[in-house]
């Protein structure tokens, strides 16, 4: 894996927004943060974690997984665009990347963790999600 981390060209200003990001979680963050800190799934999630030029939601960078959670903006064509860049190029740099609405996080957590837990396992077979 390349990048664990900032790109340094970016980090100045990445800091602050991930700073402010983490102050002003939304609601669907903060209930899944509240689910996965403290090693809440045996291993150390961050929030606002800046890898290359992009701030993640959350990450475990011992598993390489980055969880984003999508507000409505997300189904707009330019930012489906964006988020699909912003995804292979993690992908490309070795991380597996899941998302989730802030709907299937506020109103089904428990199924949010168990495929969350599901990728943390060491198996070659990732689950297939049928929504997306």
């Amino acid at each position: 894996m390349d990048f664990k981390t900032a790109d340094p060209g970016f980090y100045g200003m990445l800091k602050m927004y991930a700073r402010e990001n983490r102050k002003n979680m939304t609601d669907a963050e903060a209930s899944l943060w509240d689910a996965i800190k403290d090693r809440a799934l045996g291993v150390k999630f961050l929030r606002q974690h800046i890898i290359g030029q992009y701030i993640v939601d959350f990450v475990s960078l011992e598993k390489a997984l980055v969880i984003e959670v999508d507000g409505g903006y997300h189904s707009e064509p330019h930012q489906i665009e964006d988020d699909q860049e912003r995804q292979r190029w993690l992908e490309q740099h070795g991380f597996r990347v899941i998302r989730f609405t802030n709907e299937e996080v506020v109103f089904n957590i428990k199924s949010t963790i168990n495929l969350i837990r599901s990728y943390l396992r060491p198996t070659s077979v990732l689950p297939v999600r049928e929504d997306v």
